[in-house]
């Protein structure tokens, strides 16, 4: 992807466009954008390697549009990312080109200052098509349409229709949409719900920001209000998000080796040979404040962890026992066990973590404590519903909220 350092900047200008619409100004400060003129227009994605979801866009695009315009391709972009589009909403075995359209379809009959020559529902080839409608819907219209342009058998050899309208082959106008779709579920699984999972609460934050005043959802719909609130209802699969968060925290454990050559330096170096290897540390919290029907929780969801990687179990209170530590195999299960019930200090597993070089921590635990130091890997939480909600101290770090 080619970056580029022209004169426009789409950064320096969203606040202003966006000064009168504070959902989407909550969530485009969360959202990253990349200027990129190898890019014709713009689009939005997850970025494979980081699960974040980011805009691209093409100054020289953004800098022909009038500010009216900017701020309705800004939030097109972002209607696409609230209603998943980008990622798992894709119904299976559908010409992506199809879905495509539909999604553009149900976002741009709120949307007046689009680029000449959007679809629209109630214009064109869609006249017939109502306002209002979700994606899926107007799926099922296309499909519709496109059956209909099968039986009339009316393409010409230079692929025009009778109504004069230049057609693809697949029944579609060849033209209407102005910005990429072609990264849309290109990631594995895992990197989709992580994303989703920060997505949810980008919308949420957004959403809490535009209760606070009587305008604060600017030019949303009712209707979209009502389909965005309901999708902040749902329930992510934390099992994939702890396959991401093995995946993420994996490095790479080198050895020399005669048997395989080095790429460069051949006969003259050993090779090296790879072995990918996560080393996940997992502290247990057992203090007095963790009863015991938690406390079996938290070795219930190992027991499913364990099916997945082998780690380091870290029992914990107001300090780190060092004879209690013992490593959790891949496929073993293991009973409820409290060996310690003290008070409650985060600090303790988060200093023997950075003592011993791990590479990722997930501390199961009620969050009933202060906030601890910084963790030299990536950290995570894993508590009840009830403290997930209710936490003590605040942090940027990913809290995962399991069934008791």
């Amino acid at each position: 992807m080619n970056k580029t350092n022209k004169s426009f900047d789409l950064n320096m200008h969203t606040a202003r466009l966006l000064m009168d619409e504070p959902f989407f100004a909550s969530l485009s400060r969360r959202v990253n954008k990349v200027a990129c003129t190898s890019f014709p227009t713009a689009g939005v994605r997850v970025n494979p390697d980081t699960a974040q979801f980011e805009m691209i866009y093409n100054p020289e695009f953004f800098e022909k549009l009038s500010d009216e315009g900017r701020k309705d391709v800004l939030k097109h972009e972002f209607y696409h990312l609230v209603f998943e589009h980008v990622t798992s909403r894709k119904p299976d075995a559908v010409n992506p080109r199809v879905w495509n359209f539909a999604t553009d379809l149900s976002i741009n009959s709120h949307l007046h200052n689009l680029p000449e020559n959007c679809v629209k529902p109630g214009q064109g080839p869609f006249a017939e098509f109502p306002e209002g409608l979700s994606a899926e819907a107007y799926l099922e219209l296309l499909k519709k349409m496109q059956e209909e342009e099968k039986s009339k058998q009316s393409e010409s050899e230079n692929g025009e229709s009778e109504s004069g309208e230049s057609q693809s082959g697949d029944g579609l106008p060849d033209d209407g949409q102005f910005d990429s779709h072609d990264d849309w579920g290109d990631t594995d699984a895992t990197t989709e719900e992580i994303a989703k999972e920060r997505l949810k609460e980008f919308i949420k934050k957004a959403a809490e920001d535009a209760s606070k005043t009587s305008n604060g959802w600017g030019s949303v719909p009712s209707s979209c209000r009502r389909d965005i609130i309901a999708r902040l209802q749902t329930r992510i699969d934390w099992k994939n998000v702890l396959r991401y968060f093995i995946k993420t925290s994996t490095r790479a454990k080198q050895r020399s080796t005669v048997k395989r050559l080095n790429k460069r330096y051949r006969y003259i170096h050993p090779g090296k040979k790879v072995q990918r290897r996560a080393n996940i540390a997992i502290s247990i919290d057992q203090s007095g404040s963790v009863n015991d029907e938690m406390l079996q929780a938290f070795f219930g969801e190992l027991n499913k962890l364990a099916k997945l990687a082998s780690f380091t179990v870290i029992p914990f209170d107001t300090r780190v026992d060092e004879s209690l530590v013992y490593e959790w195999k891949q496929g073993q299960n293991h009973k409820t066990e409290r060996v310690m019930c003290g008070g409650t200090c985060f600090n303790a597993p988060t200093e023997y973590v950075n003592k011993n070089s791990f590479d990722g921590h997930i501390v199961l635990t009620d969050l009933m404590a202060p906030k601890p130091k910084a963790s030299n890997c990536q950290r995570m939480w894993m508590t009840t519903k009830y403290y997930a909600s209710r936490p003590y101290f605040k942090t940027n770090e990913r809290i995962i909220a399991i069934d008791v």
